[in-house]
C-alpha cells in the first residue's frame, strides 16, 4: 500500500516539474524556432489592416462627396460691391431657387450670385425668419438631397462647403468634423472658420444637406437644421 502511494506521489512530483519545463524552457525555445515562423506568432494581429482600410475608404467617400456637392454652394455679392462676397448661399431648385440667410442680402440691395465664375443678377422672392430666398435667371443648375435630420448623431462625420474669392476667381473651400451636440439653436459642431463660411452648407458623409451654416462669435460653425429649411421652403 505505501509502494503504490510513494508511485502516485513521485508521478505528481514528476507531472509537476515536467510542465514547469514545458511552459518556461521548452516552448519559448520552439517559437524562437525557424519551425514556427510561419505561424507568424508575434506579428500584429491583422484587424490593424481592417482599420486601415477603413479610414481609406472614408477618406476617399469625403473626397467623392465633396466633388459632388461643391457645385451646388454658390456666392452671393453685392451689385454695388463686384469682386467681394457678402455670404455663401445653396442651390435648392434645378429652376433656380437659392437660400441664404437674410443677413447676406440686406433690405434694398441687389444681390447677386456667383456660379462657376460668372456673375449672375438675382431678385428677392422672400425672407423670412432671418432665412432669405433667391431666383436667378438659369435652368438646369445641380441640387443635393436633403438629410434625414432625425439621423444627426453625437460625433457623426460632417464637412462643411464655402467659396472665397482669391485671385479674381471664387474658390470652394471644404473644412470638416464632427457633430458635438445638438439644442435648440442648431448643430454644433468642432468646425472653426471665418465669417466667409456664412451661408455656407454643411454635408454628412454622402453629401447629403444637413443643414445652412452661421457663425458664432467665437468662430464655430452652428447650422440651422434642414427641418427648418424645409419648412421655410414649404417641401
Amino acid at each position: 500500500m505505501l509502494k503504490n502511494i510513494l508511485k502516485l506521489v513521485a508521478i505528481f512530483i514528476i507531472g509537476i516539474v515536467g510542465g514547469i519545463f514545458a511552459d518556461q524552457i521548452l516552448w519559448p525555445y520552439f517559437v524562437e524556432k525557424p519551425l514556427f515562423l510561419k505561424y507568424h506568432l508575434k506579428e500584429v494581429p491583422l484587424n490593424v489592416t481592417e482599420v486601415k482600410q477603413v479610414f481609406i475608404q472614408e477618406n476617399t467617400a469625403l473626397e467623392n462627396a465633396v466633388e459632388k456637392v461643391s457645385k451646388s454652394v454658390v456666392g452671393i455679392g453685392l451689385e454695388s460691391k463686384t469682386k467681394k462676397l457678402e455670404g455663401l448661399g445653396l442651390i435648392v431648385t434645378s429652376d433656380g431657387l437659392i437660400i441664404t440667410f437674410s443677413s447676406v442680402v440686406p433690405k434694398g440691395t441687389k444681390p447677386v450670385v456667383y456660379f462657376e465664375n460668372k456673375m449672375i443678377p438675382s431678385k428677392v422672392i422672400q425672407i423670412k425668419d432671418g432665412l432669405a430666398l433667391l431666383k436667378i435667371d438659369k435652368e438646369n443648375l445641380p441640387t443635393l438631397a436633403f438629410a434625414d435630420s432625425g439621423r444627426v448623431k453625437l460625433g457623426k462625420r460632417v464637412f462643411a462647403v464655402g467659396n472665397i474669392y482669391d485671385e479674381g476667381k471664387i474658390k470652394t473651400v471644404v473644412n470638416e468634423g464632427i457633430v458635438r451636440y445638438t439644442n435648440d439653436q442648431g448643430i454644433h459642431t468642432n468646425i472653426f472658420d471665418k465669417e466667409t463660411m456664412i451661408g455656407s452648407a454643411l454635408f454628412d458623409i454622402k453629401g447629403d444637406v444637413l443643414g445652412l451654416n452661421m457663425v458664432d462669435n467665437q468662430g464655430n460653425l452652428v447650422t440651422i437644421p434642414i427641418s427648418k429649411i424645409r419648412d421655410f421652403l414649404g417641401f
